[in-house]
This record gives structure tokens, C-alpha cells and sequence, in this order.
């Protein structure tokens, strides 16, 4: 499954006339394979010991090509850092409010929703985003052994 949507995306880069380089290249399957939503910052450090010359810019760049591409997505959560997710099909996250930690929820789309909103309020809604809030298993299970 990895390696198709990997091979895929590479597919579409080299027809948008992207070079694929090394970096590149790991930084597609680092995202492809994980379902931790990293951040710039963890993608640089989980890759930084196989390319030592690699920078957090190159790293930041590539996301925003991705990005350009439609390769991944940009979430935002109100804290200083972005994460990035390679999963383009659609759905929701569920953040925990201790550690952090956004797992993915399969659910279906709320089209309903962005028809009454449309027909409330005249916009044209051509998307939604839910978030949901909790403690995830891990920080409950901390949170037990404190007690």
C-alpha cells in the first residue's frame, strides 16, 4: 500500500517537471509510512543521520511542494508548528489534549452539514474540518498510574 501511493506520488512530481532527489525521495516515504503526523521538525530529525547535509529549509521546502502538489496536508491546531499528513482521503483527527498525539478517524463526510451551511448563509462551502479533543489511551494510562 506504502509503495504504491509512494510510487504514485513520484509519479505526479516527475509530471509536474519535480526532480526526485534523495531527500525528496525520503522525506515522501518517511510520511507515507507513519501515521504520527509529523512535524517539519520530526521529519528533519528522524531523517537528519541519513542526510547529514540536509537542513530543516529543505525539509520545509519540500513539505510546501507536497503541499502545492497535493501530495499531502497541512494541519494546523493553534500551536506554533504545523504537521503534515500524507493520508488525502477524507477524514478527522482526534488530538490529545496532554501529549498532543492526532490520530486519524474515519467517518463520513459531513455533506449535509456543508449543504445547510450553503443554504443558511449563500456561501458556496466547498470543505469542512472537524476536530475532536480527548486523552488518548497512553496519557490516560500515565494519568492511572499517578494516581
Amino acid at each position: 500500500m506504502v509503495n504504491s501511493r509512494l510510487s504514485a506520488a513520484i509519479e505526479t512530481l516527475k509530471h509536474n517537471g519535480v526532480r526526485m532527489t534523495p531527500q525528496r525521495h525520503a522525506i515522501l516515504n518517511f510520511l507515507f509510512s507513519t501515521m504520527s503526523h509529523p512535524t517539519a521538525d520530526e521529519i528533519y530529525k528522524a531523517l537528519e543521520s541519513n542526510f547529514p547535509n540536509m537542513s530543516v529549509a529543505t525539509v520545509y521546502n519540500n513539505l510546501r511542494l507536497f503541499k502545492e502538489a497535493g501530495l499531502v496536508r497541512e494541519l494546523t491546531y493553534g500551536d506554533a508548528s504545523s504537521r503534515f499528513d500524507a493520508n488525502m482521503t477524507e477524514h478527522y483527527h482526534v488530538i490529545c489534549k496532554q501529549c498532543g498525539k492526532i490520530t486519524d478517524f474515519d467517518y463520513p463526510p459531513l455533506l449535509a452539514v456543508e449543504e445547510e451551511a450553503s443554504n443558511r448563509t449563500g456561501y458556496m462551502v466547498d470543505s469542512h474540518r472537524m476536530e475532536l479533543y480527548g486523552i488518548c489511551p497512553e496519557c490516560q494510562r500515565k494519568m492511572e498510574y499517578k494516581n
